[in-house]
């Protein structure tokens, strides 16, 4: 821009220097009309030269300068189309991970929610939490530990009172009891199972139970008593068959 008003003004300077000189010239009479002629055609010539040298300037540097502005827009659109992608790229590695996080977290809460499982034939719901004090208590027992046992069936007993594992945690506690020889404590859980839990299949099994502590006291007529109570009631159950052996021991 600024060179295509430089030649501008050139142009105009050798106009007005024209115009000054050929008034001057016919004055002087150092021209005559053919050479004056001849003069102003040739001045005209090179004003009209440098006419289009101007306007050729004047393109070229219109030219020049649209090219270096599409050259700056195409950087600043490539140097935008990079910062779109990594944009994304991001928004896609945000949504996968928040997308990861949610499946994680449902797959903890799913894990915390209670199961369905079978206990003493009947489908019951049961937390992780205590499903895990349930089994830890049970693998006691297994291992002998029988105090541990009684213990841990009893805070379990304390902690999920309303459980489906209610009437086994009672009757693996009297049991414990019993293997510790600890018969009256015996006796007393495993007749709350038999009193709170009447259609619990652990039922037979602890009045057998009972039946076994009752013996161990030295007294017989109970103890026959609570097995001709439990043939009476479950006649064809193991604990059944196991008490007619005992009743038979015990006349």
């Amino acid at each position: 821009m600024h060179t295509a008003f430089k030649l501008k003004s050139v142009t105009v300077a050798a106009l007005l220097a024209a115009a000054a000189f050929l008034p001057l010239t016919a004055r002087a009479g150092l021209f005559d009309d053919d050479e004056a002629r001849k003069a102003i055609l040739d001045i005209r010539s090179k004003i009209e030269a440098l006419q289009r040298d101007v306007a050729t300037k004047a393109d070229k540097n219109s030219v020049l300068t649209l090219s270096d502005r599409n050259d700056n827009l195409q950087s600043q659109i490539a140097a935008l189309r990079g910062q779109i992608e990594v944009l994304t790229n991001e928004i896609t590695n945000a949504q996968q991970r928040q997308k990861d996080f949610y499946v994680d977290l449902d797959a903890r809460l799913r894990k915390l929610e209670p199961q369905q499982v079978q206990v003493d034939g009947q489908t019951v719901a049961v937390g992780i939490p205590e499903q895990q004090a349930y089994d830890a208590a049970l693998s006691q027992f297994k291992g002998g530990d029988y105090k541990g046992a009684a213990n841990a069936f009893g805070d379990f007993i304390k902690r999920y009172p309303q459980s489906g594992y209610a009437a086994s945690a009672q009757y693996w506690q009297g049991n414990s009891l019993y293997a510790q020889r600890d018969y009256k404590g015996a006796i007393a859980v495993q007749q709350n199972v038999v009193k709170n839990y009447p259609d619990n299949p652990k039922v037979a099994d602890a009045m057998l139970n009972i039946a076994s502590s009752q013996a161990e006291l030295k007294d017989k007529a109970a103890a026959k008593k609570t097995l001709e109570q439990l043939i009476a009631k479950f006649p064809n159950t193991p604990a059944a068959q196991t008490g007619k052996d005992r009743l038979s021991s015990l006349k």
